[in-house]
């Protein structure tokens, strides 16, 4: 008789017992342990991908709003003036200027002030 199983469910096996190689205790030996873990870990992976997104956008507002106050400049007055200046730099690179070379970024708050 025919075998249907024996090798596609052996690599399966092996490949999320590979996968689920340094999870703790049951969740990297037990098969079924370890495919529900790596279902979870997947589901964490895709959602915080997203989220490191959200977070690094966060973390550029808060530099971009610091640097700003120091020229008595709210951060939405900022961004409103850039827009009217037509200074098209996004805020990430707005947050390194801000963090590495305060006199370039003091020169672009003049000149989103001018317009």
């Amino acid at each position: 008789m025919r075998s249907k199983k024996s090798t596609g469910r052996r690599a399966r096996k092996k490949r999320v017992l590979k996968d689920a190689r340094g999870y703790w205790g049951r969740k990297s030996k037990i098969y079924r342990e370890a495919k529900q873990q790596l279902l979870q870990s997947r589901f964490y992976a895709t959602r915080d991908r997203r989220a490191r997104k959200r977070d690094y956008r966060a973390l550029w507002i808060t530099r971009i709003t610091a640097a700003v106050h120091q020229h008595g400049l709210s951060y939405s007055h900022f961004i409103a003036a850039l827009k009217r200046a037509s200074v098209e730099l996004n805020r990430k690179l707005l947050s390194e200027i801000a963090a590495r070379d305060p006199a370039g970024f003091s020169e672009i708050v003049k000149a989103a002030q001018a317009a």
